[in-house]
């Protein structure tokens, strides 16, 4: 996987020591190496799910 050609964008985040304990066992827990795939992952599948909701509203 070369670095160019991924759509990457440096992005410093400032949250509560909980957040951080908790977005590291995250990242733990996927095997993933940095911070940053935990955030993509969790804004992703929260995407994903107000998306589903959209579709419902506007179904009825």
């Amino acid at each position: 996987m070369s670095r160019e050609k991924k759509n990457l964008r440096r992005l410093s985040v400032l949250v509560t020591a909980q957040t951080a304990g908790n977005l590291k066992k995250l990242t733990a827990m996927a095997g993933f190496r940095d911070h940053g795939r935990t955030i993509d992952k969790l804004v992703r599948e929260k995407m994903l799910s107000l998306r589903g909701k959209d579709v419902c509203k506007h179904d009825g």
